[in-house]
């Protein structure tokens, strides 16, 4: 799902306590439904939605990730490709919401068609077509099926029998996902973005994000010299650094790691390193403000002076 709105669906609220404006998202009706999982009733609502704002990118979008959790593939695919004539972005290709019409015969159609038209917009971004390819579906994987457990967890429980199977489903697939990305690597290496594109090689992070730490720790070198080489991102380097060091029970560097304190149930920052140096050090990684960073989880922080 998209995560664009409407300027009309945006409230700006401006508080005393940040130099920042918090934004609070007022969710459509259409947006509601799909949270609750009520997908026939999103459907009716995107499409009074489209009938009164037809060339509304963001609805048109999210109505069509409806449509493919819908399994209403035939509408799916006619949506797909406006959507695509008037947004050309590689963001269907990587989003978990079109599994369902991955599965169909069209998608390869559809998937060149897209790439046809990436390549003419951005002219040919990707040398390593079918490695791109791979990266795009191991995203949506990735990402696959946290808004079905969240949703249990909601209306069950977190601990309920039915959230614990989706987890280990979903611990599973994530496996699988790792194993796949790592035989990968094996074969061509740690994909750049000159090769595949920033998206898709900011997938190969993503999901060795969410493996074990003996496989972060296998590639953080790797992802820091493609850092140096303007062929990975510093921010992902700084965010696999907090982990692993977290991992080892040992202060994070730059400040990414947030915890939730089940006792207060309330989220907190992780130990730092340095409190009057992680600003610097995040700004070295092109990161926002610490404080910035943590307000939104309602957290707030407050640098030492050094």
């Amino acid at each position: 799902m998209k995560k664009t709105f409407n300027f009309f669906y945006i409230l700006f609220l401006f508080t005393t306590t940040s130099l920042s404006a918090q934004i609070t998202i007022i969710r459509s009706v259409a947006d509601s439904l799909r949270d609750e999982g009520n997908l026939n009733g999103a459907i009716i609502e995107f499409q009074k939605m489209l009938k009164e704002q037809p060339k509304d990118v963001g609805t048109l979008y999210n109505y069509t990730c409806v449509l493919s959790l819908a399994n209403q593939r035939d509408s799916c695919f006619k949506n797909l490709y406006k959507y695509i004539e008037m947004d050309t972005t590689v963001q269907p290709l990587c989003d978990p919401d079109f599994l369902n019409a991955r599965q169909d015969k069209r998608w390869t159609d559809f998937e060149n068609k897209l790439i046809n038209q990436l390549n003419i917009k951005f002219q040919n971004p990707y040398k390593d077509i079918e490695y791109a390819k791979k990266l795009w579906e191991m995203n949506a994987l990735d990402q696959a099926y946290y808004d079905d457990i969240k949703l249990v967890e909601k209306k069950i429980g977190m601990h309920s029998s039915v959230s614990n199977t989706l987890w280990q489903m979903k611990i599973k697939i994530n496996e699988k996902n790792q194993s796949d990305l790592i035989e990968l690597i094996e074969k061509k290496g740690w994909p750049k973005s000159s090769e595949v594109g920033g998206r898709a090689a900011s997938s190969a992070f993503l999901i060795i994000q969410h493996s074990d730490s003996e496989k972060q720790k296998k590639y953080l070198p790797i992802i820091k010299s493609l850092c140096e080489q303007k062929e990975a991102s510093w921010s992902s380097y700084a965010l696999m650094y907090d982990r692993i060091q977290i991992s080892m029970n040992k202060p994070q560097k730059y400040g990414s790691q947030i915890t939730f304190n089940n006792a207060k149930n309330t989220y907190e920052l992780s130990p730092l390193e340095d409190e009057t140096m992680v600003d610097e050090w995040r700004k070295e990684m092109g990161l926002q403000p610490l404080a910035d960073y943590v307000s939104r989880w309602n957290i707030k922080f407050e640098p030492k002076k050094k």
